[in-house]
């Protein structure tokens, strides 16, 4: 069989509303006969031919799957920094609580143990890392879990702690709305 066709049939048995996004790692460990430049030129093709779509350097997701569109860039924080302690937090936090008046659109930012940095994602948009020291145990009453999104997520207090910790601006900040929630 073609290493193209196998690809595509290992995709759509492994592929599900929740299992989208595919590393490299992972796409080598089920085509593990191919030499590395085959490898490599198999995956360019795949990205050619639409089988898969490079969300960002080695991360691709598989279009045919039934997934939730709006959730991609969250669901691509989560396979980046998977060894790392990450909370959505700042812009997105406040924005989803209804306490700043702009949406961000297509930019997600999320506080990181690992070190700041912004992904381009493509047309999907940004993902913003933002380093921060504290610890998961010194934050665990103003966090709870979102099962949709995959990441731990910032009460209205932490994400404006957050805001003015890292310099940024809070112009936007509904204080009326904010105040309500805390």
């Amino acid at each position: 069989m073609q290493p193209i066709k196998q690809l595509m049939q290992i995709l759509t048995m492994l592929a599900n509303d929740e299992h989208y996004l595919f590393s490299l790692n992972d796409l080598y460990g089920a085509m593990p006969e191919q030499s590395q430049g085959a490898f490599k030129a198999l995956i360019s093709r795949a990205e050619k031919d639409g089988l898969l779509m490079r969300i960002c350097r080695g991360l691709y997701l598989y279009p045919k799957a039934d997934y939730a569109k709006g959730l991609v860039l969250y669901h691509a924080a989560t396979r980046l920094r998977a060894g790392e302690f990450n909370y959505i937090s700042l812009e997105s936090a406040l924005s989803d609580a209804g306490v700043i008046s702009q949406v961000p659109m297509n930019w997600i930012t999320l506080m990181s143990s690992g070190r700041s940095h912004v992904i381009d994602c493509g047309d999907f948009g940004h993902i913003e890392f933002i380093h921060t020291k504290k610890l998961p145990e010194s934050l665990a009453d103003q966090l709870s879990y979102d099962p949709r999104c995959h990441l731990w997520r910032a009460s209205v207090a932490l994400a404006v702690k957050d805001m003015k910790a890292t310099g940024r601006s809070t112009d936007l900040i509904d204080w009326e709305a904010a105040d309500e929630l805390v």
